[in-house]
């Protein structure tokens, strides 16, 4: 009988770039898929850096032609870089974690084989994540995380105008505010004191860093809203993409930030459950405190 067809013949792998320990896992990896019949492709900086005999690479930008999914190996920042540049081609992300928390790749890397044949198998969930497009001095960006408007180098606060929908919401003296996405509550926003937004919440969370006065809380917006935050003083003020894309900000200048048209889309090991994916990241207590029982 004839084999059934593969889910995903060609696969794409994205390796942490400053990682030396990727190699092996890399070409582990990249021979247990050609074992299974997968026509494998290296992106081309992952081949620079890690070079694989054997095996073609391809470019970001031309990825949708040689892969129908992408696996990557390394942390939440190398995640975060390849999603951005593949998301407008609607390919499926995996992640196998060789990082610290690691909140998008969530495979560890000790269960790699057992796990993605599984999922190659057809065994896994799937979820998009909403991104954020940026406009600021003719220049554009996209981010998976948050957009962050903050102060310069020399330390002294900003003051900046945040508009929603058009409409004046508020002026704040701050450090910086952070917009952010559900996929976003748990990095920067969170340490920031922001909400957890799950990933099906259609919501962006505007986060002050330190604002000047205390009165200045996060506050939740429907993803549908245009956000539009103008750095009214402050020198050397900058915007910030995921934290890997930097625009400078001179007074008076505005960051537009809406929605953007691609979302990220990820795979996850079957059962994967995003709370319960919290409590190992975070800690939080994995057995509920047993009360009282309080019935007559």
């Amino acid at each position: 009988m004839a084999a059934s067809p593969l889910r995903f013949p060609r696969v794409a792998l994205v390796g942490r770039l400053e990682s030396p320990g990727i190699a092996e896992p890399l070409a582990h990896l990249a021979a247990f898929l050609a074992g299974r019949g997968h026509a494998v492709v290296l992106g081309a900086e992952t081949a620079t850096h890690h070079p694989l005999p054997g095996y073609r690479s391809a470019p970001a930008a031309e990825m949708d032609r040689h892969a129908d999914l992408v696996i990557v190996i390394g942390g939440d920042g190398t995640m975060l870089s390849i999603a951005r540049q593949v998301a407008p081609f609607d390919l499926p992300l995996v992640g196998i974690n060789q990082g610290r928390l690691g909140f998008l790749t969530d495979i560890p890397l000790a269960a790699m084989e057992t796990t993605l044949a599984a999922m190659l198998d057809g065994r896994f969930v799937e979820e998009r994540r909403t991104l954020l497009d940026t406009q600021v001095n003719g220049d554009r960006a996209v981010a998976l995380n948050d957009v962050v408007v903050n102060r310069g180098s020399g330390g002294s606060m900003i003051e900046v105008r945040v508009e929603i929908n058009g409409r004046f919401v508020y002026a704040m003296r701050a450090d910086g505010l952070i917009v952010a996405t559900p996929t976003g509550s748990t990095a920067y926003a969170l340490s920031a004191g922001g909400p957890i937004i799950a990933p099906d919440v259609p919501a962006f969370a505007l986060v002050p860093v330190a604002p000047h006065a205390l009165t200045h809380r996060p506050v939740a917006v429907h993803e549908s809203a245009v956000i539009a935050v103008t750095v009214q003083r402050g020198s050397d003020a900058s915007v910030h993409c995921d934290g890997q894309t930097r625009f400078p900000l001179d007074e008076g200048q505005t960051v537009t930030i809406r929605r953007a048209a691609s979302a990220a889309r990820f795979l996850h090991p079957e059962g994967h459950d995003y709370f319960g994916m919290l409590r190992s990241k975070l800690h939080w207590s994995a057995i509920p405190e047993r009360l009282p029982d309080r019935r007559d």
